[in-house]
């Protein structure tokens, strides 16, 4: 299904694209029952009938939705219309932290207020057991009232036996939406993720826990002043 302005999925009314990478697009929507706008991130079609990535799609859906955090976006549901697995996310207003780096550094003081705030939904990430593996400017927003947003769990993992169990038998849709310029974007068949902020374990392909979004929010931190 091919989705442009105008189009309808389901009872959702395409609005416009937000960002598209290798592994998916992110879309602005209209919800026409509730009324509202929020975001599409649909699984593209050649990835549609690959049980990893179908698996890996459902598990940001199930780890999302354990989430309920101020500085996470939140997921709002999860569809498969007509063969076009998608999720119903938060619309979040405001440009990637990426965009505000264009200009130049970040103040000290707002750069650690920013960071403290993207600890913030780590930490309730990792209380819960997950871990995002993806963290860089271009999965966190900042809204209009100077709001952090951490987005696209799409490579998130849960760690420790107990939270694995409890996913392994609930995971069967995915993939991340890469937002990053070409030469950034998380590739099929590489190790996930995005290079200049990943942790040298993850890189090397060995098993990760939290210590990796901690070594690329200090990255983030560092790029950003």
């Amino acid at each position: 299904m091919e989705l442009h302005v105008g189009s309808r999925l389901a009872h959702f009314e395409i609005l416009g694209l937000l960002g598209a990478g290798g592994m998916g697009e992110v879309y602005r929507a209209m919800d026409t029952k509730l009324k509202r706008e929020v975001a599409i991130k649909v699984l593209p079609p050649q990835f549609a009938e690959q049980s990893d990535r179908l698996a890996r799609f459902e598990q940001e859906a199930v780890l999302l939705a354990s989430l309920n955090h101020p500085h996470v976006a939140a997921i709002y549901g999860v569809e498969n219309v007509d063969g076009v697995p998608f999720l119903e996310l938060e619309l979040v207003e405001g440009p990637p932290l990426a965009d505000r780096l264009i200009s130049g550094p970040i103040p000290v003081p707002e750069a650690i207020k920013i960071a403290g705030q993207i600890a913030d939904a780590l930490e309730a990430a990792h209380e819960k057991g997950i871990v995002h593996r993806d963290l860089k400017p271009a999965n966190v927003k900042l809204t209009p009232d100077g709001k952090v947003k951490v987005l696209d769990f799409g490579l998130a993992k849960a760690f420790g036996s107990e939270q694995t169990a409890r996913l392994s038998g609930a995971t069967r849709v995915g993939a991340a939406a890469a937002t990053e310029p070409r030469g950034h974007q998380t590739q099929a068949g590489l190790v996930m993720g995005t290079a200049s902020y990943m942790s040298p374990e993850l890189a090397e392909g060995y098993p990760v826990d939290k210590r990796t979004d901690v070594w690329s929010l200090w990255v983030v931190l560092f790029v950003l002043i």
